[in-house]
């Protein structure tokens, strides 16, 4: 969280439903706890920085063994 209170790690629920996987073109679910968007398919997750989400292959994160066997963050969009 910011100095000022603003959660940093929150990203526009309407710019999250628009975002697609840049290698798979699948969905991505989002992350609170890590401010991350996670796809699933290529075990990856992009960071979000200030709001912004890093869509770069360069930038992500390799998924972990732990967070592939972890139960999946809720997908964006869709019924809900």
């Amino acid at each position: 969280m910011a100095a000022d209170g603003r959660d940093e790690r929150k990203v526009d629920p309407k710019l999250l439903e628009l975002l697609a996987c840049p290698l798979t073109k699948g969905p991505l679910a989002w992350d609170p706890e890590r401010g991350e968007l996670i796809s699933r398919v290529a075990k990856i997750a992009y960071p979000v920085r200030d709001g912004i989400p890093i869509m770069l292959p360069s930038e992500a994160r390799t998924l972990s063994v732990e967070d592939v066997l972890a139960p999946p963050p809720p997908r964006l969009g869709g019924p809900g």
